[in-house]
């Protein structure tokens, strides 16, 4: 791959200093595909910028829409424009997994859509059928055809959607049915939408422009279609796993960090979970300190990932690598992609001791890591990975590290802020 990064580390320097944290990925990506909706004009403040947020942008050009991104202002600006275009093409969408978003709002817009299968990172299955599901009950007639969704409809009319899939509430889906539905004639109400904060971002921006909706951070969505949208400035939330990123690489380095964040309550699972470990946190108004521990004084843990306010699978990769090496033994249940452990074996080729089975993970506590040639299978993998070279002996070379270029926007130059020995190589 032309594109392959390196990340070599050398570990065992506890981190110290303060880390500012980008806006949120997982809320930016619906929030551009939303801009669809409206020809007029959009200005989003607090955009990452990422590799996914690049190529949301790209995709939404080719659309039609006229875009500048202020990489240094992180701004988005959406210029008055139509929509040209309906194909969401195989070569953009294979590279991010959220690209499926735009489905939802072309229906609404143009009647139509040609979408690829999405791509984006590989762990276990991960279906779209919800959203499909949730589509045609709006009046959409969806086939697939060589690896393409084509979806058209005359009419999208308000329905009662049910999005509660095998594994809980889906948040693509739910992000795509409710963009469908705030320009579908009268009302829809979604049973067992997902309340992660990222779509309450999604709702909140949508009302911004005129959307009617009610029941935002609830299981039940309430949409009152309206005929058009309208324009407006909006500013996206922070990034919850971005701050529970950077406190585990703190408490694994038993470092001292100021992460600049302050929507707490976002983050409510992890500080519980992380007190539990007897990780100490310091809160101010607009921060929080991880404050300096040695790990042996940690706590044996068990977590179970689930929807939100539960514990979020995109950081279960990062808790593994913590608990591996503290003393007590620990056991995380991953109930949202029970097939999410590429990151295990990498781990334990640095000494962890990890028994792996369907959907959990026994974790027996080992004194230390140690630096090893490692890969990175996906974007939180990665980060998992980073997490372990820094606290290892020795030097870690991550191998396919251009995976944490899609979510953590500046993640080399904040380490080293921090005092990590990091270097990064093309």
């Amino acid at each position: 791959m032309s594109n392959q990064k390196k990340y070599i580390i050398k570990g065992g320097i506890p981190l110290k200093g303060k880390v500012d944290i980008s806006g949120s990925k997982n809320s930016a990506l619906p929030i551009l595909s939303a801009t669809l909706l409206t020809d007029k004009k959009v200005v989003l403040n607090n955009i990452p910028v990422l590799k996914d947020t690049i190529t949301m942008i790209s995709l939404l050009e080719k659309l039609g829409k006229r875009i500048h991104f202020n990489v240094e202002k992180n701004q988005v600006i959406v210029n008055p424009s139509k929509i040209t275009g309906h194909v969401a093409d195989y070569e953009t969408v294979k590279k991010m997994r959220a690209s499926i978003a735009v489905l939802g709002p072309l229906l609404a817009r143009k009647k139509k859509a040609v979408i690829a299968f999405p791509g984006g990172c590989v762990f276990g299955p991960r279906p779209i059928n919800l959203h499909l599901e949730g589509l045609k009950s709006l009046g959409a007639n969806i086939e697939i055809h060589r690896g393409s969704i084509h979806a058209k409809t005359n009419k999208l009319k308000g329905n009662a959607i049910n999005l509660l899939g095998e594994f809980g509430p889906s948040v693509l889906a739910t992000a795509n049915v409710l963009m469908a539905a705030v320009l579908a004639s009268k009302k829809t109400i979604i049973e067992n939408s997902a309340k992660e904060p990222e779509i309450v971002d999604l709702v909140n921006f949508l009302k911004k422009i005129g959307a009617k909706i009610r029941g935002e951070g609830t299981t039940s969505l309430e949409i009152e279609g309206v005929r058009k949208l309208g324009g407006g400035e909006y500013t996206i939330i922070s990034d919850r796993i971005e701050a529970g990123t950077y406190a585990v690489f703190a408490a694994i380095t038993q470092g001292e960090v100021e992460i600049n964040f302050s929507d707490f309550e976002n983050l409510a699972a992890i500080f519980n979970i992380m007190k539990e470990i007897g990780i100490e946190i310091q809160f101010k108004k607009k921060s929080f300190l991880i404050k300096k521990k040695k790990i042996s004084k940690y706590n044996g843990i068990t977590i179970k990932t689930g929807p939100h306010p539960f514990f979020p699978t995109d950081l279960q990769p990062l808790f593994l690598v913590l608990t591996s090496l503290i003393p007590q033994g620990s056991t995380i249940f991953e109930k949202i992609y029970p097939r999410r452990f590429s990151h295990a074996d990498e781990i334990s080729r640095m000494g962890a001791n990890l028994q792996v089975m369907q959907g959990s993970v026994i974790i027996k506590g080992v004194k230390q890591l140690e630096g090893a040639i490692l890969n990175a299978s996906d974007l939180r993998a990665c980060a998992a990975l980073i997490a372990g070279a820094l606290a290892g002996k020795g030097v870690s070379e991550i191998r396919n590290a251009q995976h944490i270029e899609r979510g953590y926007e500046n993640i080399a130059s904040k380490l080293l802020n921090l005092g990590a020995d990091i270097l990064v190589e093309d």
